[in-house]
């Protein structure tokens, strides 16, 4: 359901230090990734940001939110697709540690295995959607979070033009992180 116009949906929770995250990524660990996750898939733990300002609903309707940089470079980069006939739609954008976390317990309760699950979704801490710098993206006549996006008019323009505003593509084919390939999510590099 859309937001009303003039009401504000508050800014999503976040691990506001250090022991926050570092409590998340324990019972991460607990559930099965490996301690030594983010040294063998060459990740980092993320900060979430301070500061976070909404960026639109996504494909479901749902409030989107990122730093403030990255949100002002993604609105002039969805002007300019939009301009030239491509529509960049938001599947996700900021989310918590927590969400993370959550994401991951429910693929385990549905019966997946961790290993599984870490080559498709990065473990609580370590996800770009952490920083608020970064977007998953579909286009209509696409599904969300496929690789069929690839095909897309949008993903072609992604590639052509996101660089400009500062976007990259984070998980090309065979990246370093064995994370599966991702052609729509794009991430904010000041």
């Amino acid at each position: 359901m859309a937001t009303p116009v003039g009401e504000r949906r508050a800014a999503p929770a976040r691990c506001r230090d250090a022991a926050a995250r570092h409590a998340v990524v324990e019972r991460a660990i607990a559930l099965g990734v490996p301690r030594d996750y983010g040294r063998t898939r060459h990740l980092r733990l993320q900060r979430e940001p301070v500061h976070l300002v909404p960026v639109g609903e996504d494909i479901h309707g749902r409030g989107q939110w990122l730093q403030p940089a990255a949100a002002r470079a993604l609105a002039r980069m969805r002007d300019a697709a939009a301009h030239a006939g491509t529509e960049l739609q938001l599947v996700s954008a900021f989310r918590s540690i927590e969400y993370q976390l959550g994401i991951i317990e429910r693929k385990l309760a549905r019966g997946q295995a961790i290993d599984a699950i870490l080559r498709v979704s990065a473990a609580p801490g370590y996800s770009e959607h952490h920083t608020g710098r970064c977007v998953d993206f579909t286009t209509p006549g696409f599904a969300a979070l496929e690789e069929e996006f690839e095909r897309s008019p949008a993903f072609h323009w992604l590639r052509r033009h996101a660089a400009e505003f500062g976007f990259a593509l984070s998980y090309p084919r065979g990246n370093a992180h064995a994370i599966a390939y991702e052609p729509w999510h794009w991430c904010w590099h000041a």
